[in-house]
């Protein structure tokens, strides 16, 4: 179920602020929490009923594990060799679920080009969110492994699992920071927390977490999905290609994944705050950063805190001397480019991240608008990589860009945002008799979608803007019209972008 659906604004959502804030008023604080748990797995679940036995099984497998390093870890002679030996094992059954589903088919091609094994490939359907909530139990298995993370009940594990405004595609949420938030919540006294009228620090959490929602909302319908569209015809017809078309293409997927996974994140954090579980800051403003490291970050914040504190730092991490630091971030980026995706195109998006980290230290005394080029110009470079999904494709664009052509095909990229937005404008100008401007209508739309996705890019986030202040009346009104203009493209809605990984 995508959060930009008629299905998800008017009715799953409103069911669940009934159950959850309804149970509080009647005191049935579990009974809401288990309601919430359905819940999630409905909606994780929608449209793939088969994904739910996926996800309780690795629920239910990470929980068992948990708690037969309770059982064995209290009643045995050498609890830490029990607790050790268990948590491999863990770990590895949440990466062998992991690689059966997303790495198995990669794995067997790439050996059967190697050695003609003769396996065959499955053609497995990736199931939705798989990496992050594998990755969420990964970091609870490792804790309880290493002794940092005690033996939860089994609706506080489950909620920290399935809690669905960051199941499919995160914020990966650390146990630490979301299962006390239950536990509070499932108490007694804990009945304040859910009532939908309380305050935190002189804010209502209902009115902040609408207002994130609704920005995140109109960024993803009204920026990511027309930008997209522009995108997919461009890598759709590659040999139509111009180098100015190609730079516009480029460009155009930069802002899309930027407005596509900044307001999946807005909207997980709002949805979370209006049920009153504060979920962490995952994006914020990556395409102001002056380096790669500044832009990660940055960039999916709880990835980057994953990746640096249950592999770089075990691996030695900066303090093992400057080679082996270098051979860190090295590891870190082939497994942030291969968890992204499996194709070899992933892999070297990943890679060349963690060259240019590793000498960026020479850029380090040039002036910072030097540095903001350097590292925007990368990363847009580096998006080609991530959306062709291939390294050939990702070749073949290259070549394109690098041309120094022009045959006007920018002309038919504007013309595709002609579905979407061209027709009252172009009939207006028409009936005013400005036909000379009607025809470059599709041009000028497509002008605008770049300059407002800069201009977004460069000022105070949403989330930021959400916390500092209070919502006016003017603000209001500017999100009530947002949230009709977003409702009402529906129609074209897309998935994430962040679903595929």
């Amino acid at each position: 179920m995508l959060f930009n659906s008629y299905l998800f604004v008017f009715v799953f959502f409103p069911v669940v602020l009934l159950v959850w804030y309804g149970g509080s008023r009647l005191g049935l604080q579990k009974l809401a929490q288990a309601a919430l748990v359905l819940l999630s797995l409905v909606f994780y679940g929608y449209g793939h009923p088969e994904y739910i036995v996926l996800i309780l099984a690795s629920v239910f497998g990470n929980y068992l594990i948990s708690w037969l390093m309770e059982w064995f870890g209290e009643r045995g002679q050498k609890p830490e060799r029990v607790y050790r030996i268990l948590g491999i094992l863990g770990i590895a059954f949440n990466l062998g679920l992991l690689f059966y589903f997303k790495y198995y088919d990669f794995f067997v091609r790439n050996i059967n080009q190697v050695i003609d094994t003769g396996l065959t490939v499955k053609n497995i359907a990736l199931p939705l969110g798989i990496s992050f909530f594998t990755f969420q139990q990964i970091s609870f298995i490792v804790d309880r492994m290493c002794r940092r993370a005690s033996h939860y009940a089994m609706l506080d594990y489950m909620n920290f699992v399935t809690f669905f405004p960051q199941l499919v595609a995160g914020p990966i949420v650390s146990h630490k920071d979301l299962v006390p938030q239950f536990r509070r919540i499932g108490t007694d006294a804990g009945a304040l927390f859910r009532r939908a009228d309380w305050m935190q620090d002189g804010r209502s959490p209902m009115e902040m977490g609408a207002c994130l929602f609704i920005a995140g909302l109109a960024k993803k319908v009204l920026l990511a999905d027309k930008l997209g569209v522009v995108v997919d015809y461009g890598y759709g017809n590659i040999a139509g290609l111009d180098a100015v078309s190609a730079f516009v293409v480029m460009l155009c997927y930069t802002f899309q994944i930027y407005f596509d996974f900044s307001g999946y994140c807005d909207m997980a954090v709002g949805l979370g705050w209006m049920l009153h579980i504060n979920l962490p800051q995952n994006f914020n403003s990556p395409y102001k950063s002056l380096s790669i490291k500044e832009f990660w970050n940055r960039w999916h914040i709880t990835l980057n805190e994953f990746f640096t504190q249950y592999i770089y730092i075990p691996l030695g991490g900066s303090r093992c001397g400057q080679v082996k630091r270098l051979r860190n971030i090295m590891i870190v980026f082939f497994i942030s480019g291969i968890w992204h995706g499996a194709a070899w195109s992933f892999v070297l998006w990943g890679v060349a991240h963690g060259v240019l980290m590793c000498v960026e230290s020479l850029f380090e005394k040039l002036h910072k608008w030097v540095r903001w080029l350097i590292t925007f110009s990368f990363v847009n470079l580096a998006w080609v990589l991530f959306r062709s999904g291939s390294i050939s494709v990702a070749v073949q664009f290259y070549r394109k860009l690098f041309s120094f052509s022009y045959t006007g095909a920018v002309w038919e990229l504007a013309g595709q945002t002609e579905a979407s937005w061209n027709y009252p404008g172009r009939l207006l100008l028409e009936r005013v008799g400005a036909e000379g401007l009607a025809a470059g209508y599709p041009m000028l739309i497509l002008l605008l979608l770049l300059g407002l996705s800069a201009f977004f890019c460069t000022r105070k986030n949403a989330y930021e803007s959400v916390c500092a202040r209070e919502a006016s009346s003017v603000k209001i009104w500017m999100l009530a019209l947002l949230f009709t203009f977003s409702v009402l493209s529906f129609a074209g809605v897309t998935k994430f972008l962040y679903f595929n990984f």
